[in-house]
């Protein structure tokens, strides 16, 4: 695991405690979440997403960096336009943490259910 403290994502597939609290902070809001499913499906302008939400562009350019900051998105200038794209190896990383902690569960429950069914003497 890469230390504690480090700015943005590693390059390795574990991510450091700071990468993981980055990412559930940014998965945090609908909006961000929203943001993300958008550039899934295609890279589009800060402008072209900022048009579906009620809030000011400034706020959307906000939730943006955030998702960027967690290395979920990424921005890139074309012209006087950002254009901002989902990162598929970052969201594949995030996945990989989510069944880790999915696997911890199930092994919990395995052991619990054993422990239920043994017959009491």
């Amino acid at each position: 695991m890469v230390a504690r403290g480090d700015s943005r994502p590693s390059e390795r597939s574990e991510l450091s405690d700071d990468d993981i609290d980055r990412l559930f902070h940014a998965l945090a809001t609908a909006t961000r979440r929203d943001i993300l499913r958008r550039t899934i499906e295609r890279e589009q302008s800060v402008s072209a997403l900022a048009v579906d939400y009620d809030m000011s562009f400034a706020a959307v350019q906000k939730h943006v960096g955030v998702l960027e900051t967690a290395g979920l998105i990424v921005k890139r200038a074309e012209g006087r336009e950002r254009l901002v794209r989902a990162d598929p190896a970052m969201i594949a990383r995030a996945r990989a943490l989510l069944s880790r902690y999915e696997e911890l569960w199930r092994a919990r429950i395995d052991r619990l259910d054993a422990l239920l069914a043994e017959p009491e003497d």
